[in-house]
């Protein structure tokens, strides 16, 4: 089973909100024939699309291939937070790879987040990019632990976080949750899908060959490696491998390390004045539990929710009522909303949830496993590749360099033992552990 079209509609974007309000962008043609490219870039997601930007701005000849419409998957459909730093807060990474390597993921980090604000800048992508991002935490515990990381945040790095009591945090976010958090100013959130979109535009402006509809079967290492899709193939000096949760059987070694699960999101219908009783500031919303809740106001007042996950192939049979669940529990008073929109998409993980950049051969290289933190990680890893290929790769070795081990139990058995954990962790969330 493959996971492109285990859950969608062919060359169709999800029934998201993202896609019901985003200007629809003419299909890219199809690739057929031979063809013959200095990059050939498999994916078109932000990676692919900041990869191929990046690298037909220096005047390469790119060639991008996307099985279904450019940000068709997890850039179009997530959460929309551009968050700082990396996934793992920069405590844990002091702990992992030692204080002066996370001083540079931290710098990389900041340098992501001003990538995406410059591109959406430099290219005119009206994305709905607003500023700041809280954090909640569900007990008094949890909001001691984010008040210490805002004060070591700013002792160690100079980076300022504010600190909400209980009270504070209330007058944020009025959910009976919450004990506490903190609000990063420095961080943001957008429309992802107006993001993927613009991208594209960005990237077929700079001289960059786009292809829709054009489902890569195999890539073949050599020299001059091969891509080859459904209809045609393309030879090229150097291969991006762009495909993040949907990298399937492309390339065996990466996919072991990387593994796809599905997250959720519902839109429910215009809040109007109860809006306030969601947020009361234009900032985006993520809290302590294992698997996280995520959630913000649209422009047109609707609660955007994320909550759920599932490590199969296929979405739940009724997302409303998986993603309602967890909103509720956040914020019982919304019972009675009706929720207009429910999507499903597929994201990857890493078990050290940090991103794998690698160079599969001297001339593939491959970058995925963002772990919910990929609206600044992706487009980054794309410039960074983009980079690498052109012989300036001390971005993109910092990365390669991390610890990425292969996920237990191999193909047929990561799933149902993620699935054991996820439960055992949901368990503790539930029983305040």
């Amino acid at each position: 089973m493959n996971l492109l079209f285990s859950n969608d509609r062919r060359g169709e974007y999800p029934e998201s909100w993202y896609a019901a309000v985003t200007p629809p962008l003419p299909p890219f043609p199809v690739q057929k024939g031979e063809m013959r490219a200095d990059v050939c870039v498999v994916g078109g997601g932000y990676t692919g699309l900041s990869a191929a930007l990046h690298l037909a701005e220096t005047g390469l000849d790119v060639v991008l291939v996307e099985a279904h419409r450019v940000g068709f998957g997890a850039s179009g459909r997530n959460g929309g937070q551009l968050g700082s730093g990396q996934r793992q807060d920069q405590v844990t990474l002091e702990k992992m790879v030692g204080r002066d390597a996370a001083r540079v993921l931290w710098d990389l980090g900041e340098d992501a987040k001003a990538l995406v604000r410059d591109l959406a800048a430099r290219h005119g992508i009206d994305c709905d990019l607003r500023d700041g991002i809280a954090w909640a935490g569900s007990s008094a515990g949890a909001m001691r632990d984010l008040h210490a990381y805002a004060a070591h945040m700013d002792r160690v790095y100079g980076y300022p976080i504010e600190a909400l009591d209980p009270d504070g945090f209330a007058a944020l976010c009025p959910s009976p949750l919450y004990r506490g958090g903190i609000v990063d100013r420095g961080a943001g959130h957008l429309n992802p899908l107006k993001l993927a979109k613009g991208l594209a535009q960005a990237a077929q402006a700079a001289g960059a060959r786009i292809f829709e509809r054009s489902l890569v079967l195999d890539v073949t290492e050599g020299a001059k490696p091969t891509v080859k899709t459904e209809s045609g193939r393309i030879t090229a000096d150097h291969v991006v491998l762009a495909c993040n949760g949907y990298l399937g059987r492309l390339n065996r070694r990466v996919a072991a390390r990387v593994m796809p699960i599905n997250n959720f999101v519902v839109a429910t219908e215009p809040l109007g004045a109860r809006a306030a009783e969601v947020l009361t500031q234009d900032v985006a919303v993520s809290d302590d539990r294992f698997v996280v809740n995520y959630f913000r106001l649209s422009p047109d007042k609707r609660l955007l929710f994320g909550g759920g996950e599932s490590y199969g192939y296929r979405f739940p049979a009724d997302i409303r009522a998986t993603v309602r669940k967890p909103m509720t529990e956040v914020f019982p008073a919304l019972r009675d909303v009706a929720l207009d929109y429910a999507w499903g998409g597929t994201l990857a993980i890493t078990l050290k949830r940090l991103p794998h950049l690698e160079r599969v051969a001297p001339n593939i290289l491959s970058a995925s496993g963002y772990s919910g933190h990929g609206v600044g990680n992706a487009v980054q890893a794309g410039k960074l590749m983009a980079e690498a290929i052109r012989g300036q790769s001390a971005g993109f070795d910092a990365f390669a360099a991390l610890p990425s081990p292969a996920f237990p139990g191999g193909p047929r058995l990561r799933a149902p033992l993620l699935t054991l954990a996820m439960t055992w962790y949901a368990m503790r969330d539930r029983l305040g552990v």
